[in-house]
């Protein structure tokens, strides 16, 4: 077995072989520098078979135990129960020791998760990464997410930071409990983890939004596009989205007119000088079969070999709540108490702007601003790169944030200076909403409980046991005097931020009469809403589908719900693929005609064993490039052509604004289609038969470290067909050579008629981030087959017959 306790002296020579057999700990560090198995095999003098078995010996010796006692720093006992996925269910007499024990659970199934998502947001991969750190490095640097986290902290109210720090002292005990035996990542990288810090999480925090709020490509996009086309018909139609018609909040669900007040943006804590799609759904008692609200929700989010989320029930002092959590936070982010349930989406308002800066060499330093010369304001930033010297960063700011220039995509990053104002640099109250959630007992106090929110803007559907369901906007929306896609002109005023839409004024409904609400990234509300909400919401495909599947039946029930999860259903497909099919007819190729033919006869479900899903999905993508091709330059084509999305079906019927002035239009697509034909047949053979979507759309869960010799080998799995593609209700996404990559690795459902509360859930990633753990994909086949597990919410320990295992953590003698 491989510990830290090397049993072979290291790099010793066997006699007379000139083989080298190398100890346990040095095999690690060799495949965590990327050195591949087979090269470690003979200088170790050890068969393939050999070295795998050890790995799976030493892998799973790093599991912490899930049974027994242990010595703890708690005021009572605290009791970690796991089910049969290895989720806990933790039990405590009071709030500071619940918390305890939720980072002492989080910090055994994901410890290096954990180490390597503060470093994310704190931007010190590099330390143990090399190099390879550095690009996410420099971004959190840019952005100032440890800047931010820092300055958070001091206004987290002080309930909140008790709650925390009990979080902190329960992963610092788990870290020193471990000593050498912490998860195998470790001695892959050769370092070991240092002590955990209340704003380590509050960092992971800051990341994972500006993760789901930054998205530069949202404006760099447009800008790009806009620069090439002007801003006249072309403009316009490469702005207008598809399926746009289908919000959220529907009309004569709010009231027009002016609202309140707008409230003040606040201080930037980026500044030196001061100091980054998903689905949901509710339905009332009116619209189930049981009479009482069912909710359903599944985030969408990159796929990885170990799951974001972290799943979980807390039960102790105001708390008995379950659901998920994002790894390194610790609440609840979604699921349900005994009172409540509530599922999120992120509605994708912008919460940045990017502007362009006015410099002149005749004003060195300098940015202009209203007809005057500011001197530019700059910090350092060191960043420590394993095996190499330090990278050292001045993060320049005007008066609108840091100058962002290194870390836009290209060729965006070619039209500095660009700086970045972003709302997570002012506000947060993420953390403390999410607490207050945790503990709400109706619709009303959960969305009372929402008002710290700032970042990010998100989607809530809520119902509760007294059967009412309800709808939220949370955070807050930067209000600006003019509308704008791309950058903003820095040194004009108007193109400030005049304040914030006040709580009171985000979307929200309570009770519509409809019976129902949904999200799915889609629009937020009709254009007569009082304020601008400056959305830039995706495609409305999968709100239009939720709607047709709610409103197909008269009541619907738990299995409905279950069943929509699964729903494969392309509403894309059905709307563009007749012109499609009717200009494809009119080639004498015989190969498009055979195309032709399964298209047509397509039903519109994306399966794995589809044939005319593979056709038009990678047409589509191939037509997309097409559209960038005619009027992009070469350089900022392969950017662009992702911002074709919204009008290439549009073009498949007709071309109102003369994209294609040469009037080849019909020609370019059938050439499309031809060469996607062709990439087929090479990568598959002449069969058409033989191109079913499961060859593409499989779906790999990668470990972080993946891509480092042969780590991918031993750490990832997943890799099996999905069904489902971007634009589906169950949403795989499409990622390179349309393989899935993000989507709805969670899904869960609640039953309010429910007795005891329970949630119902899977998590395609499974529980543990221990390779050598049998919860390390455990329910990657229920989540294919649609199955949920069951998460109880009885209040005691010994009331369910389903949790096997018991930690009990004792106060210290």
């Amino acid at each position: 077995m491989w510990t830290r306790r090397e049993r072979l002296p290291a790099a010793r020579h066997s006699q007379g072989t000139g083989i080298v057999n190398l100890s346990d700990t040095e095999i690690l560090k060799r495949l965590g520098r990327g050195e591949r198995i087979d090269s470690i095999c003979a200088a170790a003098d050890i068969s393939r078979t050999e070295f795998d078995a050890r790995w799976n010996e030493t892998t799973a010796a790093r599991v912490p135990p899930s049974e027994g006692q242990s010595p703890s720093g708690v005021s009572a006992d605290v009791t970690i129960q796991r089910d049969q996925w290895g989720i806990p269910h933790i039990y405590a007499d009071n709030e500071t020791d619940l918390f305890h024990g939720f980072g002492y659970a989080m910090a055994q199934d994901r410890l290096f998760q954990l180490d390597y998502l503060r470093r994310k947001g704190m931007g010190r991969l590099s330390e143990v990464l090399g190099s390879d750190g550095l690009e996410l490095d420099t971004i959190a640097r840019t952005v100032g997410i440890n800047r931010i986290a820092r300055a958070e902290w001091d206004r987290l109210p002080a309930e909140h930071r008790t709650l925390v720090e009990a979080f902190t002292s329960g992963i610092n005990e788990l870290i020193n409990q471990t000593g050498e035996t912490q998860p195998i990542e470790f001695d892959l990288l050769d370092y070991r983890p240092e002590p955990w810090t209340p704003i380590d999480c509050l960092a992971i925090e800051n990341e994972f939004r500006w993760y789901l709020t930054g998205r530069f490509p949202v404006i760099v996009i447009p800008e790009l596009a806009k620069r090439q086309l002007g801003e006249g018909p072309l403009y316009q139609e490469f702005l207008t989205g598809e399926a746009d018609e289908v919000s959220i909040v529907w009309p004569g669900e709010y009231a027009t007119g002016d609202g309140p007040d707008l409230e003040t943006v606040g201080e930037v804590v980026g500044d030196p000088d001061a100091g980054t799609g998903s689905n949901n759904w509710v339905l009332s008692g009116s619209r189930t079969t049981t009479g009482r609200p069912l909710l359903g929700s599944d985030p969408h989010i990159a796929f990885e070999a170990v799951s974001c989320w972290y799943e979980a029930h807390l039960c102790g002092g105001s708390f008995n709540v379950a659901g998920m959590a994002y790894a390194g936070i610790p609440a609840i982010m979604f699921g349900r108490n005994e009172r409540v349930a509530w599922g999120i989406t992120n509605n994708i308002c912008s919460l940045r702007d990017l502007y362009q800066e006015r410099t002149d060499d005749s004003h060195a330093g300098c940015f202009f601003y209203n007809g005057a010369w500011e001197p530019a304001r700059e910090l350092t930033e060191v960043i420590h790169v394993r095996d190499a010297e330090p990278v050292t960063k001045t993060i320049r700011f005007s008066r609108n944030g840091p100058v962002v220039d290194e870390i836009l995509p290209p060729p965006a990053n070619e039209t500095g200076p660009v700086t970045l104002n972003w709302l997570g640099a002012h506000h947060g109250g993420w953390l403390s909403a999410m607490l207050g959630m945790d503990r709400a007992g109706s619709v009303d106090e959960f969305r009372e409980a929402l008002r710290p929110w700032h970042v990010p803007t998100f989607s809530l559907v809520i119902a509760d046991a007294q059967g009412r369901i309800g709808f939220q906007t949370a955070g807050r929306i930067p209000a600006r005097l003019k509308p704008e896609r791309g950058y903003r002109p820095g040194w004009e005023p108007e193109h400030q931020w005049q304040g914030l839409i006040p709580f009171e004024g985000m979307p929200s409904v309570v009770e519509p009469e409809r019976g129902w609400i949904a999200s799915a990234n889609n629009r937020l509300a009709p254009n007569d809403y009082p304020y601008p909400l400056s959305g830039t919401w995706n495609n409305g495909w999968r709100a239009q589908r939720i709607q047709q599947m709610i409103e197909g039946r008269d009541k619907l029930s738990y299995d409905d719900l279950r069943d929509m999860h699964q729903d494969s259903v392309s509403l894309r497909a059905k709307e563009y693929v007749p012109p499609l099919v009717a200009l494809l007819k009119t080639s004498d190729d015989s190969l498009i005609q055979q195309a032709a033919r399964y298209l047509e006869r397509w039903e519109f479900r994306t399966e794995p064993g589809s044939v005319a899903t593979t056709l038009f999905n990678v047409f589509f993508t191939r037509w997309c490039r097409v559209i960038a091709d005619e009027r992009f330059e070469p350089q900022s084509a392969e950017l662009l052509a992702k911002g074709c999305e919204g009008f290439a079906g549009r073009l498949l019927g007709s071309d109102v604004a003369n994209w294609f002035e040469r009037g080849d239009r019909e020609a370019k697509i059938l050439a499309a289609f031809a060469e996607s034909l062709r990439l087929l047949a090479d990568r598959f053979g002449p069969e058409m038969s033989e191109w079913n979507w499961g060859k593409l759309h499989t779906m790999p869960l990668a470990h972080v470290l993946s891509a480092r010799g042969d780590l991918g080998e031993l750490l990832d799995h997943g890799g099996s067909p999905v069904h489902g593609d971007m634009t589906t209700v169950s949403n795989t996404g499409s990622g390179p050579n349309w393989n899935a990559t993000t989507g709805a690795g969670y899904r869960m459902i609640a039953d309010l008629s429910v007795s005891p509360p329970k949630l119902m859930a899977v998590d395609a990633q499974s529980q543990s981030g221990h390779p050598g753990s049998q919860h390390y994909g455990d329910q990657f086949t229920d989540w294919i087959s649609g199955n949920y597990h069951e998460i109880s919410l009885e209040p005691s320990a010994d009331s369910s017959a389903d949790l096997t295992r018991t930690l009990t953590l004792v106060p210290r003698r």
